[in-house]
């Protein structure tokens, strides 16, 4: 089931909320199954002040109790669900679904953001930069009021490619107990074992695991179509690596997010192929996870 979060509230930048409806239509050449496109309600006059630092708060959580809500019902119907962003604020609402169906649920973040801010801590104001955090039930608790389920714990998440860490991101992070691995890591250690640790503890003595994958983590020169880009970062052939070790890994995943892929700043459709590479990638795993899981069940 495909998910399709029309939203860019999350960010000061224009454009995310292009992306699902780009990316939908591209997939329609393979995938055939069920999809759901949630847009933002278009008469919301969107604020792009960077000295708000709770800009767009109540319209980000009118649209992720839809978002929320609709992805709850599909898990319960036993469906794995894919979510397109959209800015990655809209992972607040999946990643708490996956949670609120599931109990105990790790999660992997891979993003060149930590997304681990408050409204205290913030510089920019974009509500995107607070979503780790309100999942993981580290304040914020005014992004989640539709939630009435077990949050993610710390102990259980894990960054993977952080490379812009803002001070009081640090102190946040340091307190919370989260896993990261920067870029950097990932340079020095080799995707695979980065992702092994990531799995192991995401993993452990939890039900399954959420993926939430932001293409941020790419280097905007072979990505460019994100909103707030973040030079130094990993290749396309080290992005479907990643991708690859979580599709070896596909009975450990609940549920998976891509985000922040925004067409009006791609350059040569270069983002949208390596997109629609790693979402091939997982429609088709999943699709045959599900056929195996029917077959040993009857």
């Amino acid at each position: 089931m495909i998910f399709g979060a029309g939203t860019d509230l999350g960010v000061h930048i224009d454009g995310a909320n292009l992306g699902p409806v780009q990316l939908m239509n591209d997939l329609k050449a393979f995938y055939q199954g069920e999809s759901m496109l949630l847009e933002r309600n278009p008469e919301v006059i969107k604020s792009r002040n960077l000295s708000d630092r709770r800009k767009n708060e109540y319209e980000i959580e009118a649209f992720n109790t839809k978002l929320y809500k609709a992805m709850t019902e599909k898990i319960k119907e036993e469906y794995f669900p894919i979510m397109i962003g959209g800015d990655r604020s809209a992972s607040i609402a999946t990643a708490l679904a996956c949670a609120k169906e599931n109990i105990d649920v790790g999660l992997i973040w891979i993003d060149a953001h930590p997304s681990y801010h408050t409204f205290e801590t913030t510089v920019s104001g974009n509500i995107h930069d607070l979503a780790l955090a309100a999942i993981n039930g580290y304040k914020n608790n005014d992004l989640r009021y539709y939630h009435n389920g077990k949050v993610i714990q710390p102990s259980k998440t894990v960054i993977v490619g952080a490379r812009n860490i803002d001070d009081g991101e640090k102190d946040n992070i340091r307190y919370s107990g989260v896993t990261m691995f920067t870029t950097q890591d990932i340079k020095e250690k080799g995707i695979e074992t980065v992702m092994e640790e990531a799995f192991k503890i995401a993993g452990y003595k939890t039900k399954g695991i959420h993926i939430c994958f932001d293409l941020h983590i790419i280097d905007p020169d072979l990505a460019p179509g994100v909103s707030t880009p973040e030079f130094d970062g990993i290749s396309e052939e080290e992005t479907m690596q990643i991708n690859e070790y979580i599709m070896k890994n596909i009975n450990s995943v609940l549920s998976y997010d891509l985000v922040e892929f925004n067409p009006l700043r791609d350059i040569e459709r270069k983002t949208e192929q390596i997109a629609l590479n790693l979402l091939a990638q997982i429609i088709r795993t999943a699709e045959t996870k599900k056929k195996w899981e029917q077959k040993t069940y009857y």
